[in-house]
């Protein structure tokens, strides 16, 4: 359940926010600490997300989670969004998160795809720890220029919107049992 939840949260963000950039030092960073950037457009993450054809999973997840009006709100919000093929290569999951039953598993695993501030792909560095709406941690690592969260690519970075940025990963992030 709780990878559907991540998967649908993960589309969201994708739809939403810009991709991440990389950087290059061991630092662990807060909300308290992260750079603001200044928005591109008047839409926000939501209205981006669904203006986006490869995010329309992540739409439909928010949706179901009752997560869209959070994604509209004020923010600023950095969201890691997933794919539609990132959520495609989880279907099954993803088909039993967006039961009714299953609400709850689908906002935890969709809010793990969202940190509190903005974060650019400037501000992203090797080893950083990002600390998601869910309550755990995201890792950043920078190898060769990829940049990965956890272990998913950041394919497309700094997509702004008027709340905060999106950047859109390859792989669904599923947060660790706790």
């Amino acid at each position: 359940m709780k990878l559907t939840h991540i998967a649908v949260i993960a589309a969201l963000a994708v739809a939403s926010l810009g991709v991440v950039a990389c950087g290059s030092s061991d630092t662990e960073t807060t909300a308290s600490t992260t750079a603001t950037t200044t928005a591109m457009t008047d839409e926000t993450i939501a209205a981006v997300a669904t203006g986006n054809k490869d995010l329309s999973t992540l739409v439909a997840a928010l949706t179901a989670a009752d997560l869209v009006t959070t994604l509209e709100g004020t923010g600023p919000y950095t969201v890691f969004a997933p794919t539609d093929a990132a959520f495609a290569d989880i279907q099954s999951t993803v088909d039993t998160l967006l039961e009714p039953d299953n609400k709850t598993d689908l906002q935890q695993v969709l809010t793990y795809h969202v940190v509190p501030g903005t974060y650019t792909a400037a501000d992203l560095t090797d080893g950083q720890k990002l600390k998601t709406v869910e309550g755990q941690d995201l890792t950043v690592s920078i190898t060769d220029g990829v940049v990965k969260v956890n272990d998913a690519t950041v394919e497309a970075t700094d997509i702004t919107a008027s709340n905060g940025v999106v950047h859109v990963i390859n792989k669904v992030l599923v947060p660790p049992a706790s």
